[in-house]
């Protein structure tokens, strides 16, 4: 590490200890030339994939644009900021476990359907809309009697019923 005040090559550390709620390590450093003291912080690099699109463009993967779509979907519902964080640091945790140099942009849609469908299901259904591009009333009937079905296989996800009478153990006409 160069000293910042006389660009001397050798530093001394002096302190060491977590920053950043154990994500960042802060050093105190010393210059062997001049004695000046001076903070560094160290940060691991997480590289995240490339997302390639629909169309086979590759853009680099953008973790407030996943924010901001989720956000979208959870728009007036009971679901808070911290939930929402959680749930993005979960699909960037994925992602990066991956291994992969790409990832179609339609796993990541998947991920995010996912997250959501355990978060709130109205939310769900309104990405699943936009994600699957309805056509019709028809899609749209198919995916929430579709979310009905998974409901009763799982009962406890503790979430109020989508439609009236809809809840586990009801069928509607």
């Amino acid at each position: 590490m160069h000293c910042p005040f006389c660009g001397h090559e050798e530093t001394k550390v002096t302190d060491s200890r977590l920053a950043g709620e154990g994500r960042q390590i802060r050093r105190r450093r010393e210059c062997l030339a001049c004695g000046e003291r001076f903070t560094t912080f160290e940060t691991a690099e997480l590289v995240m994939p490339q997302v390639v699109k629909g169309n086979q463009t590759r853009e680099p993967f953008d973790e407030a644009k996943l924010r901001a779509g989720m956000r979208k979907a959870l728009e007036k519902r009971p679901v808070g900021r911290d939930a929402i964080e959680a749930a993005v640091e979960r699909i960037c945790h994925r992602l990066r476990s991956l291994g992969e140099r790409e990832v179609a942009s339609r796993s990541i849609g998947e991920l995010v359907m996912e997250e959501l469908r355990q978060m709130d299901e109205v939310a769900y259904v309104r990405f699943a809309s936009v994600y699957h591009r309805f056509q019709d009333v028809d899609e749209f009937r198919a995916q929430l009697e579709q979310l009905d079905l998974s409901r009763l296989r799982d009962p406890g996800t503790g979430q109020l019923p989508l439609l009236p009478g809809s809840g586990p153990g009801k069928t509607r006409r």
